[in-house]
């Protein structure tokens, strides 16, 4: 019960910067998606510019942004929502009809665009298996399934999986951000010392040889690979919050040296990851409370999760029409065309799918109307009693 009333107080802070719905989350959200639309670009029409082509490459670290930002977005939401009946049912329904409407639309828009022959992220072809692991979102679990489907679909799967744990989490923890951080370093290393190297061998024997880099890859996108990321973010909100103290540096140095000497004694090649996460994580903290804005990017960020699945669709028709050779030209060009394309998509999808899944999940989650008025009275007096 304190844990709760801590958390409720919380919300006393959420009208001012930097809690408040922030149009700085909208922004990061649009730097995030204009990174993924990047690399993604310059993969399709390269400009053959070394320095440039790798800044545009450097566009994957937009999906880590997206990470750390949910993690933030859902425990204000958390936060904010601390006084309702049956908060984990509620929050489950809301993330489940954010998401899976649209996803699952795009499951049989990919299928019919790519088709179900063998491709580098399914060596042996797309059949009932991973598009039942895809649409359950449970894809991020098996390799052959993971980007098979939908092209980018495993950060939807660790975001669900996220969601899945998160009211679980939040409950045992609440605004302790030490505790995200510890459970980050003891899931960090159990990664990189246990889960991957057995993983490793498991898949690569399942597989055969020649798909030692194709198991490699799939095992760095795993959810408990990504996990740390999600918790930082989550620890990084408290602290936003409540102000940053020297344990928490302390933590974070500890975190560091750690994940050096594991990355040394196994190979995994996961503590540059983790020191990239980091630094998006500086940055992001850096973005909230300077409160930075920028219309434009708002925009994007606020349509994002159609752009990230519809720009995949955009670039492949793009690629069947485009006239230009490729070059720094024809990379500017098709960067603004796909952008502006997937954001005409967004809206689109917004208006005849979000929307209304949105409004479901409001119906599903109100309050009755005869109750509304009696719980203010009623979180009052259950805060005072605690």
């Amino acid at each position: 019960m304190q844990e709760q009333t801590r958390l409720a107080a919380g919300q006393t802070e959420l009208d001012t910067p930097p809690f408040a719905r922030s149009h700085t989350l909208d922004l990061l959200r649009g730097l995030a998606i204009a990174g993924v639309m990047a690399i993604h670009v310059s993969q399709a029409f390269p400009s053959n510019i070394r320095p440039v082509d790798f800044d545009f490459m450097c566009g994957w670290t937009g999906v880590n942004v997206f990470y750390l930002v949910s993690a933030m977005t859902m425990c204000l939401m958390w936060t904010q929502r601390s006084g309702e009946t049956h908060p984990t049912r509620k929050f489950y329904i809301r993330r489940f009809l954010r998401i899976a409407p649209l996803f699952w639309l795009a499951i049989p828009i990919y299928l019919a665009i790519n088709g179900t022959g063998p491709n580098d992220n399914a060596p042996g072809g797309i059949g009932p298996v991973q598009v039942i692991l895809t649409a359950t979102f449970l894809h991020g679990f098996w390799p052959d399934s993971v980007n098979s489907v939908v092209p980018g679909d495993w950060s939807i799967a660790a975001e669900m999986t996220f969601y899945l744990v998160f009211p679980l989490l939040i409950t045992a923890f609440g605004s302790r951000r030490h505790l995200y951080l510890a459970l980050a370093i003891v899931l960090h290393l159990v990664n990189v010392c246990l889960f991957k190297p057995w993983a490793f061998a498991l898949f690569s024997a399942y597989y055969g040889p020649g798909h030692e880099g194709f198991v490699w890859t799939t095992l760095h996108l795993s959810f408990l690979n990504q996990l740390p990321v999600f918790l930082i973010g989550c620890a990084l909100y408290f602290s936003l919050r409540d102000g940053f103290t020297r344990s928490d540096a302390a933590i974070f140095a500890v975190f560091i040296a750690l994940s050096f000497v594991a990355d040394r004694a196994t190979g995994s090649h996961e503590f540059n990851y983790l020191m990239i996460n980091l630094v998006l994580a500086a940055l992001v903290t850096g973005c909230i409370k300077l409160a930075v804005r920028f219309q434009p990017l708002e925009a994007l960020g606020r349509n994002s999760y159609s752009m990230y699945l519809s720009h995949f669709a955009v670039i492949y028709g793009l690629r069947q029409l485009w006239p230009l050779a490729d070059g720094l030209i024809s990379l500017l060009i098709a960067y603004a065309v796909t952008a502006a394309l997937s954001y005409l998509v967004a809206r689109a999808t917004w208006h005849l799918v979000e929307r209304r899944a949105q409004d479901l999940a409001h119906r599903l989650t109100m309050a009755p109307s005869g109750r509304s008025s009696l719980r203010p009275a009623i979180a009052a007096t259950a805060a005072g009693m605690s």
